[in-house]
């Protein structure tokens, strides 16, 4: 495997009731793409990200980034990780803490745990989030107030913003935009779509296939098997049919 690619999954499988959540699943993303992951519900996508992000082991296959497996020792494991962001649906985001202590949880992976006490009693590292919410066209006043007082809007950006504080090369998104409004959904789009370039990658899944036109690849999951990995001018409405069509029974 080459050290070039931020993320390699070969061979993947998760098993499942009944059938596998993913069954040999092969797929690798270079610095600088943005790759859309399609598929309807149950398909696997969630499987698939929670796999990349080293919080589900897969029973068989193999997963590496940057060219290099999961590491042993706890500490290591956890730096490796911490160098994979992932944005949630949920965002989770922490209410009664300020934006400026959500923002910090970003780091606690590489921080520990005295640092990570701190965070809650002191506001750690003002500059650098500053930083982070101007980047984001947020205004740097927001960093002492509670999340819960923030719009909608404002949210996503913060819990963004705080994956931009953790500094990772490797950017995973369950479909984020897919309980968003249309305006708010492509306002993150666009911010997670420019935030996804070199030297970072970035794998979102997807419920609605006509937003796929930002991205450099699509991937077409479904029975947790990888059904098609194309250039994204290469996406046919036939494929999309195929990909979306009722299950046969007994499958």
């Amino acid at each position: 495997m080459d050290p070039c690619w931020v993320l390699e999954l070969q061979d993947v499988s998760v098993p499942g009731r009944g059938r596998p959540r993913l069954e040999a699943v092969t797929l690798r993303l270079r610095p600088g793409e943005r790759v859309a992951l399609l598929g309807p519900s149950g398909a696997g996508k969630s499987t698939l990200l929670s796999v990349a992000n080293g919080l589900l082991q897969p029973e068989a296959g193999e997963v590496r980034w940057q060219g290099r497996p999961l590491a042993r020792s706890r500490r290591a494991r956890r730096l490796q990780q911490a160098r994979i962001g992932t944005l949630w649906q949920d965002l989770r985001l922490i209410e009664e803490l300020s934006v400026q202590q959500n923002l910090n949880a970003g780091r606690l992976a590489v921080w520990g745990w005295p640092r990570a006490l701190l965070n809650l009693l002191l506001p750690l590292e003002s500059a650098a989030c500053s930083a982070v919410l101007a980047r984001l066209d947020l205004d740097p006043a927001l960093l002492d107030q509670p999340v819960a007082r923030l719009s909608g809007g404002q949210r996503q950006r913060v819990a963004l913003a705080r994956l931009l504080r953790q500094e990772p090369v490797l950017l995973l998104a369950d479909e984020p935009l897919a309980s968003l409004d249309p305006r708010l959904a492509e306002d993150l789009l666009r911010l997670l779509l420019e935030q996804g370039r070199q030297p970072r990658a970035l794998l979102l899944s997807l419920h609605r296939p006509d937003l796929v036109a930002g991205f450099d690849r699509v991937l077409g999951l479904r029975q947790g098997r990888l059904v098609f990995d194309l250039p994204v001018r290469g996406l046919t409405s036939a494929r999309l049919e195929a990909l979306y069509a009722e299950a046969p029974v007994g499958r």
